[in-house]
């Protein structure tokens, strides 16, 4: 139910406006607190709930430095489990775009999913009313004005675009969007360094020496690394790839209470900063 406790949302969406008026920056401690308010928010389902022990989404968000007062880019958000998160947080204070895939009339999955995400937008004008939407893909790179952004974050999306080719091309992208000084955080499935790289990651890992070289050539500079989504009972040999695991269940039935136990995927969560003159 999208609205059992409107009340609530009413006086965060107000105390967020008034945040908004106040001239001091916000801290890492009140941004944490606002965070716990999010979270909690009765727009999130149960079932997304559920993943925050995987995906550890305050943690994270504030590894990566996130802000309430920060233009913030979310590339490829999908069907928008952390747009639950940052885009309420900064609503009122900052500013919230979400770089989607490109429009594509042949694919209707594409099509339904774009769908779906604007549904989600417009179903909370109160939490996600200043959110712009921008796109991402072949010919598709101004995700936001260039140099305009604080902090952009993708999650689980780098396998995506080198099945695709497109991955120096969607790091470009964002380094053009970001101001000097701004910060790109990344969280990946972590694969095997002992397993060369496929160039495609069919399996929905990759490495992550092979990423942090990627996302450097694209001319950022890593500055750090957090074990916070780190699953050592990911063994990442599985017949289904990564989508073995939870959430997907690839392989149906077969060993299920094996990959419940296992849960979602290993992950590196890395920072990433344009440095200032460029």
């Amino acid at each position: 139910m999208l609205h059992r406790n409107r009340p609530m949302w009413l006086a965060l969406a107000g105390a967020v406006a008034l945040a908004g008026c106040a001239t001091t920056a916000s801290t890492r401690t009140s941004t944490a607190a606002d965070l716990d308010r999010v979270l909690a928010g009765d727009h999130r389902s149960e079932a997304n709930r559920a993943r925050d022990v995987y995906r550890h989404p305050k943690q994270t968000l504030l590894f990566f430095g996130i802000r309430p007062e920060q233009t913030v880019i979310e590339v490829w958000p999908g069907g928008g489990w952390y747009t639950e998160v940052i885009a309420p947080l900064v609503q009122g204070k900052g500013k919230f775009y979400a770089a989607q895939f490109a429009p594509n009339p042949e694919s209707q999955g594409t099509t339904r999913a774009l769908a779906a995400y604007a549904a989600k937008l417009a179903g909370h004008p109160d939490l996600y009313g200043g959110a712009t939407v921008t796109a991402l893909g072949p010919g598709a790179d101004e995700i936001a004005p260039p140099g305009s952004a604080d902090l952009v974050v993708t999650f689980r999306n780098i396998h995506n675009w080198m099945g695709r080719d497109f991955a120096p091309e969607a790091f470009a992208a964002m380094y053009k969007a970001l101001r000097p000084g701004g910060v790109l955080g990344v969280v990946e499935h972590r694969g095997n360094p002992a397993v060369p790289q496929d160039p495609k990651a069919k399996s929905g890992y990759v490495n992550e020496d092979y990423a942090i070289a990627m996302i450097e050539a694209a001319g950022f500079r890593l500055v750090a690394k957090s074990e916070v989504n780190a699953n050592p009972k990911d063994t990442k040999d599985y017949p289904k790839g990564v989508w073995t695991l939870p959430p997907t269940y690839a392989a149906g039935d077969e060993d299920r209470g094996k990959y419940a136990e296992i849960g979602e995927s290993d992950r590196f969560t890395l920072k990433f900063i344009k440095p200032s003159g460029k």
